[in-house]
């Protein structure tokens, strides 16, 4: 049984927009993971290094998004046995409100500390 005081409706949608969100901006940031090509007759060190940050940046950030991905396609599944909202650790109800604040959240207050 999913989490009682929680609309699992609402729930649902919410990590489905979540999803959808990510992935668009996933998209969007393609081109700055792609390989940095710099003419280096007319590109400084320091610029190379600059698009080389930036590139750097841009892979960690899509690091955090597709874990991200992860844990929304796990909350789904969770969903769908019936068991969203249980403790990963414990198996108690994890706080509506925690879960409102964050609906990818897998352990009690309790259990996270």
């Amino acid at each position: 049984m999913n989490h009682p005081e929680l609309d699992m409706e609402t729930v649902e949608k919410r990590l489905l927009a979540l999803r959808e969100e990510l992935l668009k901006q996933s998209d969007s940031s393609r081109e700055a993971r792609d390989t940095v090509m710099l003419d280096q007759t007319s590109v400084g060190r320091l610029s190379r290094m600059d698009a080389l940050q930036g590139q750097a940046m841009a892979k960690a950030e899509e690091a955090r998004r597709q874990l991200a991905l992860r844990r929304i396609t796990g909350a789904l599944s969770r969903i769908e046995r019936g068991e969203y909202g249980e403790c990963i650790e414990c198996g108690e109800w994890i706080g509506a409100r925690r879960l409102e604040w964050n609906p990818l959240a897998l352990k009690c207050i309790e259990c996270a500390e």
